[in-house]
């Protein structure tokens, strides 16, 4: 964790090259802001049919630690919206979901 999962309206999918960058940058904030080793860091795009809402909804899901306080949150939150907007030009809705460890069952 953290996994990095943007729903991204089929008509508006950025380029190759543009996502390429996206998951570049989004790497970078993962192991930069959230601390997170990069054999964690997932980052998943997903084609949806638009129903109502922004065109991209971004889903961050991580592992609670004590350093990653309010404050770094939305450090990162402000920083992942720039750069979805820099590599998209789209607007995002961004939601960051934090589990305990003490909750998370996974393999791989």
């Amino acid at each position: 964790m953290p996994n990095l999962t943007f729903y991204i309206d089929a008509g508006q999918m950025p380029s190759e090259e543009c996502l390429a960058g996206l998951s570049r940058d989004c790497i970078k904030l993962c192991t930069g802001i959230l601390e997170a080793q990069l054999k964690n860091v997932h980052v998943i795009y997903v084609n949806v049919q638009p129903g109502q809402g922004h065109p991209v909804f971004a889903e961050i899901r991580y592992r609670l630690e004590v350093f990653r306080t309010p404050a770094v949150m939305n450090r990162f939150m402000t920083a992942l919206d720039n750069t979805i907007a820099h590599h998209t030009g789209l607007a995002a809705r961004i939601r960051c979901f934090g589990y305990a460890a003490s909750n998370i069952y996974a393999r791989n």
